[in-house]
């Protein structure tokens, strides 16, 4: 896999190959995951992904859509209509390449997303959306994200101040999070329980990530 960032422009020209961009936030992730999670999340997935395929990966578009953790300290947003916007400027400035994935880390994106997926989808042109949830997992900084995290950048994770949070199934705290926020739910920013989180659940759940945006990849390539 190679890096665009690091390319020169003819580089860049000559390879005309999927574009791999990888979205992610700057957001709380309770008292013991760092502020980047989902980027670091959603860079590991597209690098790893991006190279399977033989393709190119951005850098990272490392801000979001995370007004959901607005209070606590470090979190960082775009909001919906600038993402929204951002992702279609950059699409449209992206039309040498055979195609533009987006590797979503963060769930608060989606929305932003989906709708910029769409406008450019109206202009014929080809892009993707991948996300990098695992189905049934906790909502926020709990088992799941904990757990990659101590696969992907164990030293970051403080494991002495992982506590659980909000334990509830994310639709039964969706409407009040959606209109309260984060914090009216849970206080230490985490929505669910990082406890038993290990780094080979870590690494098992990030190769079945890997493994499902890949094949979705080769659908899309299939039928286009």
């Amino acid at each position: 896999m190679s890096s665009l960032g690091s390319l020169t422009w003819p580089d860049a020209a000559a390879a005309h190959a999927l574009l791999f961009v990888p979205v992610g936030s700057v957001e709380q992730h309770g008292p013991h995951l760092p502020l980047d999670t989902d980027t670091r999340i959603a860079v590991a997935v597209a690098g790893r992904v991006a190279d399977r395929c033989g393709a190119l990966m951005a850098p990272a578009l490392a801000y979001g859509a995370s007004g959901e953790h607005a209070g606590f300290a470090g979190t960082l947003s775009l909001g919906n209509d600038v993402l929204e916007e951002a992702v279609v400027e950059l699409v449209r400035s992206a039309d040498h390449f055979a195609g533009v994935v987006l590797v979503n880390g963060h769930g608060g994106n989606s929305s932003a997303l989906r709708l910029a997926v769409k406008r450019c989808g109206s202009e014929s042109r080809r892009v993707l959306l991948t996300h990098c949830g695992i189905v049934g997992g906790d909502a926020h900084a709990g088992r799941v994200e904990t757990s990659l995290l101590l696969h992907l950048a164990p030293e970051l994770v403080r494991l002495d101040r992982a506590e659980a949070g909000e334990t509830r199934p994310w639709t039964a705290i969706r409407d009040e999070v959606v209109a309260a926020g984060v914090m009216a739910v849970a206080p230490n920013g985490v929505l669910g329980d990082p406890m038993g989180a290990n780094p080979s659940e870590g690494a098992e759940w990030f190769a079945r990530i890997c493994d499902r945006i890949h094949d979705e990849v080769q659908e899309w390539g299939d039928g286009n």
